[in-house]
């Protein structure tokens, strides 16, 4: 969501939301390692899985792939795909990670819409459809066909939860002229498609883990730890692919405005909404401008650039964890 979306209350509202959650999940990172469940060093390893896998679904978020008959495109989100190698809290961490710095260092999303756009792409996929609908379905040693389902349909739960709250929360705001009806109409079946989209490619590359590395998926690490070199590796691989996506997705990425620009266009025009900014907006667009080192991020070298930061920033974090560990 752009900031042109989001009125000053609805600001509020969302930002607290998100970072009253924000807090319960680096909470419950931070003293993992005093849960039976996160045994076999499970609390040491969490981090720097996150540090790549945010890294990867950084570079998987910036190939927007094609809807098929709309002129509209979609990209992987991660949230079900992060929970199910990270678990539900660490993964909301790092896609709220990821989100950070989409939002200020390349001003994808707006400052004041950060807290919602946290809510409807993070906390639905992380906390809602991951526990409610993926982890149910999935089973140690699931087939295919298990994880395929289990995928779809975690990821066209979270991604329509996340549809509705946009169009909750553009109403909310009231102030754009977009019929709330007329606006759903849209979201809802265009984000379903992005949803299966999502999923197959969730599928894919979960299936791809638990053939070859099952040690990385959430519950098998706990059972079945690997060795330091192998977890070594494991890392090292994801990062490089992350890297790799990140340095080649100009080439493959689809043109075509997202789900939810392509909704906005077509209820409102190709101009989008007008609404006339208030201080706050201004205040945002400000602090935006001046963080924003690479607006509108285009180039395979901003994808390079972003999955470092991701890395930095989440194995900055590190350290906070392992001394609060300490201290506790």
């Amino acid at each position: 969501m752009s900031d042109a979306l989001v009125s000053p209350p609805v600001f509020v509202a969302t930002g607290a939301v998100s970072l009253a959650l924000l807090g319960v999940a680096a909470w419950k990172v931070k003293h993992a390692k005093n849960d039976r469940r996160e045994a076999d060093g499970d609390s040491e390893r969490i981090v720097p899985l996150m540090g790549v896998m945010g890294a990867f679904v950084f570079a998987a978020q910036m190939i927007n792939f094609s809807i098929p008959g709309t002129g509209s495109s979609g990209h992987l989100v991660g949230g079900i795909l992060l929970s199910a190698i990270l678990g539900p809290w660490a993964a909301l961490i790092t896609l709220a990670s990821v989100l950070v710095i989409q939002c200020l260092a390349f001003a994808d999303g707006g400052f004041m819409a950060l807290g919602a756009n946290i809510l409807n792409m993070a906390v639905f996929s992380c906390l809602v459809a991951y526990p409610l609908i993926f982890k149910p379905l999935m089973k140690p040693d699931a087939s295919p066909g298990r994880i395929l389902a289990a995928s779809v349909l975690a990821s066209v739960a979270g991604l329509e939860l996340g549809a509705l709250a946009v169009t909750v929360e553009t109403e909310a705001s009231g102030i754009t002229a977009l019929p709330m009806g007329q606006f759903l109409l849209f979201m809802l079946p265009i984000h379903l498609f992005i949803g299966i989209g999502e999923g197959l490619a969730t599928a894919a590359v979960i299936y791809v883990v638990q053939r070859y590395k099952p040690e990385l998926l959430s519950g098998v690490r706990r059972r079945k730890p690997a060795g330091k070199r192998k977890f070594g590796k494991a890392l090292a691989a994801i990062a490089l692919t992350a890297l790799l996506i990140g340095g080649s997705f100009s080439w493959v990425a689809s043109s075509d405005p997202d789900g939810l620009e392509w909704s906005i266009a077509k209820v409102a025009g190709p101009a989008g909404p007008e609404a006339e900014p208030d201080g706050l907006h201004r205040t945002a667009a400000a602090v935006q401008e001046k963080t924003a080192v690479m607006p509108d991020y285009n180039t395979s070298f901003a994808g390079i650039v972003g999955c470092g930061a991701i890395l930095l920033v989440v194995f900055g974090a590190s350290r906070l964890f392992r001394a609060g560990q300490k201290q506790g």
